[in-house]
């Protein structure tokens, strides 16, 4: 009996502390403003680390965010980092998007999940969510909400990433 529970409370250690499969950011049904497909893991690919932000028009916060990320974002650029804004935008208000993106001057990509397949399949109830995701399609952080500074912690953690 003793090296019965010898044996389980070392299975239940490696157990514990086992390295955890890192999340692969799921396929989605994307699409750019002007309605076409978009493959964001062949974006993925082509980048060393990307930002994946998820808002909406009328969300205060994601735009707050949006626009503290535009101060980094052509530095990020040249670091080989991209931004991509999925607006959860309902088709409704999405004709609201692109001209609020140009409006802000926001240079990254703006795409557009109107099903919302994303709050499933990512498992997210809440915007602004941020994720950065690696050239092989893995989350590798993730962030929900914004207080201003939040960019700063996020440039903190790319950085440490491409270390």
């Amino acid at each position: 009996m003793k090296y019965l529970i010898l044996l389980f409370s070392v299975i239940i250690a490696n157990t514990a502390f086992a390295p955890k499969p890192a999340q692969v950011f799921p396929k989605l049904d994307i699409k750019t403003l002007e309605g076409q497909s978009f493959a964001m893991d062949k974006s993925f690919a082509k980048n060393k680390l990307t930002v994946v932000d998820f808002w909406a028009t009328w969300c205060g916060p994601c735009k707050k965010e949006l626009d503290a990320i535009k101060s980094h974002y052509q530095e990020w650029k040249k670091l080989g980092i991209e931004v991509i804004a999925v607006t959860i935008d309902d088709s409704q208000q999405l004709n609201k998007v692109k001209p609020m993106a140009e409006q802000k001057g926001w240079g990254y990509m703006v795409v557009s999940d109107v099903n919302k397949t994303c709050l499933s399949k990512l498992g997210f109830a809440s915007i602004p969510q941020t994720y950065i995701v690696n050239q092989k399609g893995e989350i590798v952080y993730s962030h929900s909400g914004y207080t201003p500074g939040d960019e700063n912690e996020l440039d903190k953690k790319l950085r440490s990433l491409l270390k």
